[in-house]
């Protein structure tokens, strides 16, 4: 199915997308309730700067494919986890569905039949927000092929340890986040300081937002560390944690202040305390000089892409116009934004060798 695709029938269809997927009888009659219908013909595809092209779209269990049937034009597989936004237009004059998909690519499918359309467009939108992550394709998906190489192998925090550090004697690797029991989303082994113990993290993990307690993101030749955490839960009385102050405090250099960088604004730090949680306060961190580096929120930055992908598209635009509209959408000054604090914080570990 991957090299070459055919046109079959409903039942040797599913007949021969399980079987080379997956032989689960659950599995084949969830993907076979929501695929309403699998493929349809006479289907005109049209993407930005290409011809139009007719050919046969099939619905599989986790890809769209559409095919010209020709062995000059190659298959377009979409992902439906590719896929973020679905629109149907239907009307006495056409019946088409328009995807917008994550890697900013549009697609206009051209379906003849309006009963056909809806039934496609149902199932592609029910097969792009399943609620299992156990039926998303990577877990769902049986590789064929012997394994050359263990990806999970491919890096060890273990092997790496000695190139991240360099010589120092100041770290050493935890596991104290095994079975990601203290953060769901940091990895099990954790790069820590040496003279901090495991039960130490523990109480600094649940003083932190969502268990995102100080570690090692990079260490410069300089000795200056790069570190990565959340917020403190502060809240609104002022809650300190001296096991937190500590482990702060351990990665400092002798004689050396550190930079704190948040990527708020003053004002949403201090609002933060007011939902439980907000910033190191002056007073327990005396060491730690905090500076404002605010990004715009993921809603912000979503109606931004929006507006850039739009103008990207809009092939007519005049170039002029075109420009007005880059700028309209903000993005460039998101752009700003991300390198002016990433830019500070280089300058703080290569120029000044202070720690962040």
């Amino acid at each position: 199915l991957h090299q070459s695709f055919t046109v079959l029938p409903m039942k040797k269809f599913y007949s021969f997308f399980f079987v080379h997927d997956r032989s689960n009888i659950e599995d084949y009659l969830i993907y076979s309730e929501l695929i309403k219908i699998p493929q349809i013909e006479k289907v005109t595809i049209l993407k930005p700067f290409h011809k139009p092209l007719e050919g046969t779209i099939c619905i599989t269990s986790h890809h769209l494919i559409f095919s010209a049937r020709k062995e000059d034009i190659p298959e377009l597989w979409i992902l439906y986890r590719n896929i973020d936004y679905l629109e149907r237009h239907i009307n006495q004059n056409e019946s088409r569905i328009t995807l917008k998909c994550k890697n900013l690519q549009i697609i206009h499918l051209y379906i003849p039949n309006q009963e056909d359309c809806i039934k496609a467009s149902d199932s592609i939108e029910c097969l792009s927000n399943l609620d299992d992550t156990k039926l998303l394709y990577p877990f769902f998906y049986n590789y064929m092929e012997s394994i050359l190489e263990d990806g999970w192998t491919a890096f060890g925090i273990e092997t790496e340890f000695p190139n991240i550090v360099k010589k120092s004697d100041d770290w050493r690797i935890s596991y104290v986040n095994k079975d990601f029991k203290i953060c769901s989303s940091y990895p099990e082994a954790l790069i820590v300081p040496k003279v901090i113990d495991d039960e130490l993290i523990q109480v600094a993990g649940s003083f932190r937002k969502d268990g995102r307690f100080p570690v090692l993101a990079y260490r410069h030749d300089s000795g200056a560390a790069l570190l990565r955490s959340s917020q403190p839960l502060v809240g609104s009385n002022g809650r300190r944690c001296k096991e937190d102050e500590k482990l702060l405090n351990s990665t400092l250099r002798p004689g050396k202040k550190a930079y704190i960088i948040d990527t708020r604004s003053t004002n949403q730090s201090q609002q933060a305390k007011n939902k439980g949680g907000g910033y190191e306060l002056e007073a327990h961190y005396p060491q730690w000089k905090r500076i404002n580096k605010p990004g715009q929120p993921h809603s912000s930055l979503l109606d931004s892409l929006t507006k850039l992908v739009e103008a990207c598209n809009d092939v007519g635009c005049a170039v002029d116009k075109w420009l007005s509209r880059l700028e309209g959408s903000g993005w460039l000054g998101h752009i700003k934004d991300i390198l002016d604090c990433a830019c500070l914080a280089a300058q703080c570990l290569d120029k000044e060798a202070t720690t962040v």
